[in-house]
């Protein structure tokens, strides 16, 4: 195979990409107003269930804007060559082993952000703000970029130094030592992520004492799950939606409940919740979750490091001789095809595994208290109630509200 095919080949699976997308957003969009099930009918009343039409025809419209106009970028870049230009300024610059590529990388992703950020705070404070959900301040937005630059090149650029420096030490090997580094830097990240990095964009402060906390607490107990760390996060400092999760392994592991969770929700609907989230643990998901990504990381770098050194990669993106990040380009666009085969295969099993949450909450605590919690988590955060099945089949991670409703319904409550 020669460069030039394979430039066609990346250039043809970008164009496929796109225009699948487009594809499935219209095809969603025609499932927009299917009548809602009637088990789902009083999520929302005849005016909000009009609002939450139009907040997601304006979602879908905007999608095609930004999402044409990526397109468009990442052709241009195909096209005309501006991995080569990068590739040279960068080299302009140093021609460092490793300097080259990290400024490399940090002017693609600068240069993408900084087109990308009109998006954004037209979804912020446009979108979000015309529906009640932007809580954002523009003080807010620009110290989350800023914080996201930094965090972006600290831990990001220290990740791609290293993985670098051990490609040049040992590039036969280089797949397995970095999977080690990438393996052991997730399970950090993991276990220690609601610590280092949330405090950075939001305050964690324990639950405080009262009914709540005691239901909590009461419920752990019951179900043999140790539960000492309970924190509310301050979610609605940029948003009235809500969430509520678990976070790290082991002794590290905390339930985080947002204050907008906190202020819709009922005590014995927010037991039910985290009964759910439970039950991912019971059911041992975070841990299958965390060993498919690692083999699939393993597999990824294992076939990276047999084109890495390559010249074919580089020349396909106009670069004469083999270089690593150009490489990297290259090999992340063609490999995207298998990606997503392998998302779809993982949201298949997150579906089940929601399922089984699902069960286990409704087993341990009151179904019908998972089900007004999904209904009001649903009319909050005006969730899609007829997404178009094929969507759910490729993209979605959790089953859509009606058949997790459905399912609970099925089940015995007490």
């Amino acid at each position: 195979m020669t460069s030039e095919i394979l430039y066609l080949i990346i250039l043809a699976i970008v164009v496929f990409g796109f225009f699948a997308q487009q594809i499935l957003g219209y095809l969603n969009a025609t499932w927009f107003k299917k009548p809602v099930p009637e088990i789902l009918e009083d999520i929302y009343n005849p005016e909000k269930y009009q609002k939450q039409q139009k907040y997601k025809l304006e979602n879908y419209r905007f999608g095609i804007i930004s999402g044409t106009f990526s397109f468009i970028l990442i052709v241009g870049m195909l096209i005309f060559g501006g991995f080569t230009f990068v590739d040279s300024l960068s080299g302009q610059i140093s021609e460092h082993f490793i300097l080259k590529p990290l400024i490399f990388f940090a002017i693609l992703m600068f240069a993408a952000d900084v087109l990308s950020t009109p998006f954004s705070v037209y979804d912020t404070f446009v979108i979000e703000n015309k529906y009640g959900f932007n809580k954002t301040t523009p003080k807010t937005f620009v110290l989350d970029k800023i914080k996201g630059w930094l965090l972006g090149g600290i831990i990001g650029g220290g990740l791609l130094s290293l993985i670098i420096w051990i490609y040049n030490l040992d590039p036969e090997y280089f797949w397995l030592y970095a999977w080690l580094v990438v393996v052991v830097f997730s399970l950090f990240m993991n276990m220690l992520y609601s610590v280092l990095i949330v405090p950075l964009f939001n305050k964690q402060t324990p639950l405080e004492e009262g009914d709540l906390k005691s239901a909590i607490m009461e419920f752990g107990e019951k179900a043999g799950f140790n539960i000492s760390k309970i924190f509310v996060i301050d979610g609605s400092k940029r948003s009235t939606k809500a969430n509520a999760y678990f976070s790290g392994m082991g002794p590290k592991k905390r339930i985080v409940l947002y204050d907008t969770l906190i202020n819709e929700m009922t005590t014995n609907e927010i037991v039910a919740v985290l009964a759910h989230e439970i039950g991912h643990y019971k059911h041992k998901h975070i841990y299958k979750s965390m060993f498919a990504s690692i083999i699939e990381t393993g597999i990824t770098l294992f076939i990276f490091g047999l084109f890495a050194g390559s010249d074919i990669l580089s020349q396909a993106l106009g670069v004469d001789e083999a270089s690593f990040h150009i490489a990297l380009i290259a090999f992340g666009i063609i490999y995207s095809p298998l990606s997503s085969v392998l998302g779809i295969i993982s949201s298949v099993f997150s579906r089940k595994a929601e399922y089984q949450a699902d069960n286990y909450a409704a087993k341990n605590a009151l179904a019908s208290d998972l089900i007004s919690a999904l209904k009001k988590l649903s009319s909050q955060n005006m969730g899609n109630l007829t997404p178009h099945p094929l969507v759910v089949f490729l993209s979605y991670s959790h089953p859509p509200v009606y058949d997790r409703i459905k399912n609970l319904m099925s089940k015995n409550t007490r």
